[in-house]
């Protein structure tokens, strides 16, 4: 017997938790956390819809929180098994579930709810991980073996290839947007009889590299044009790394002006820290760079603010300016703080690098509300907004489909998975109008047997 469980990560971007049943072993891929409207949210309050006590296994993709974050309800919830994931995404998960824990914390409090985890319940949870390599095969069970490919989105995201009763399961996890500015490409898969496959940007096709970067120099050239502040809301695992990197490239070739840059986020700055400890992982640029003593991150003009005194300060500095602050979603964290000061003066640009998950107050911003509201307060949005979809860490349709044509000739059926309703619709008929293949949106809790 062959089941998949689809419990997150199905009709929504978020929450990715998918069971996957072999006869009497069971295995999890990924266990995130619900992120965006209230309604989706309540999900991460509820209990599993299976016994965290039989689960044997869970193979985690990578490091964001809609993968990794109710990794520490499941333990609380009973789970004793090995969490199989690469070193970087060992090493980012105990970094993101903390400050995880503080920020549920927090909400929990303001919802009257029970708070999801504690901080023992996570210290718990990392004694159970056990990093691998790249294309390392494990064995979980008879018949059952597994392994990681790169998958180009985040410094140690992987693509899991499972065998299991002479059958092949492919997860994509998040797939990479090549070329991505730190990374080594996404690899492709030859051969499999079934495929779940992202579609954040399953209708969307993003700009090219170079206008990527362009599009970065206009936005501060006109910014500091006009003596404003540029404020870029940023997740603080890779997409903070990859800004870095491209502003790395600019600030060394004169191409923008001399302007103070704060990266205002503590946990950016710790992960940042994680990366020099990977060039291994780094794409053959960021390498040359590295071997020719560049340092990626650490250039004239950078400052780090780890402490809220340290932040308060920002305030002080005469614009122009560049602030990158978390949540990249501003769901939280000191861009609400920023984002209070700055986005009623039209002097300024709010710069979206991120995907902004419907419902919450990035996407209220991006869509053009004219008034938000923030930590209580009515804000006017006066400044202006722009967006460089490009700088998404995930691959768009025709990336997505030219990866699922890899494994055109031996395919059974494709599930398009992580994305909201529109783009995965739009992936899937795509898949099935120009490849061919049976391929379906599943919802959440559907259950399928795998032939």
């Amino acid at each position: 017997m062959l089941r998949l469980h689809f419990y997150g990560g199905a009709g929504v971007v978020t929450g990715v938790n998918y069971l996957l049943e072999i006869d009497k072993t069971k295995i999890l891929i990924d266990c995130g956390l619900f992120q965006g409207r209230p309604e989706i949210e309540e999900r991460n309050y509820q209990d599993f819809p299976y016994s965290a006590k039989e689960i044997d296994f869970v193979l985690i993709t990578h490091a964001h929180l809609d993968h990794i974050g109710r990794l520490p309800q499941l333990v609380k919830a009973g789970f004793k098994g090995k969490i199989f994931a690469t070193e970087p995404t060992k090493d980012f998960a105990e970094y993101m579930l903390l400050d995880s824990e503080e920020i549920n914390a927090e909400k929990s409090r303001r919802l009257h709810k029970k708070n999801l985890y504690s901080v023992k319940d996570i210290e718990r949870t990392l004694s159970l991980f056990e990093g691998i390599g790249y294309k390392q095969k494990i064995k979980l069970a008879k018949d059952i073996h597994f392994q990681f490919r790169d998958a180009g989105h985040i410094l140690g995201s992987a693509i899991i290839e499972l065998w299991a009763e002479g059958r092949k399961i492919v997860f994509s996890g998040d797939l990479g947007n090549p070329p991505v500015p730190l990374l080594r490409p996404t690899e492709y898969i030859e051969e499999a009889d079934y495929v779940l496959i992202e579609s954040t940007y399953g209708d969307r096709i993003h700009e090219t590299k170079h206008q990527r970067r362009d599009l970065l120099e206009d936005a501060i050239e006109d910014t500091v044009a006009q003596a404003g502040t540029l404020l870029i809301p940023s997740f603080a695992l890779e997409r903070t790394q990859e800004i870095l990197y491209e502003l790395n490239c600019l600030v060394e070739n004169h191409r923008i002006p001399r302007v103070p840059i704060f990266i205002d986020s503590p946990l950016a700055i710790d992960l940042t820290q994680i990366y020099r400890r990977y060039p291994q992982y780094f794409n053959q640029e960021a390498t040359y760079l590295i071997q020719s003593g560049d340092d990626l991150f650490k250039f004239p003009g950078l400052r780090m603010t780890s402490t809220v005194e340290e932040s308060k300060q920002i305030n002080q500095v005469r614009p122009p300016k560049i602030i990158i602050a978390g949540s990249g979603m501003s769901t939280g964290g000191r861009i609400l703080h920023h984002e209070k000061l700055y986005l009623p003066d039209p002097r300024n640009t709010f710069l979206v690098v991120c995907y902004q998950v419907e419902g919450t107050l990035g996407r209220e911003i991006l869509d053009g509300a004219k008034e938000v509201e923030i930590l209580g307060e009515k804000v006017p949005v006066r400044c202006r907004i722009k967006v460089i979809p490009g700088y998404s860490a995930h691959a768009d349709q025709n990336d997505l489909c030219f990866w699922v044509r890899q494994m055109k000739n031996s395919l059974k059926k494709v599930f398009v998975v992580q994305g909201e309703e529109k783009p995965a619709q739009a992936l899937a008929q795509k898949i099935k109008d120009h490849l061919g293949l049976p391929a379906v949106v599943p919802h959440l809790d559907e259950v399928v047997d795998l032939e």
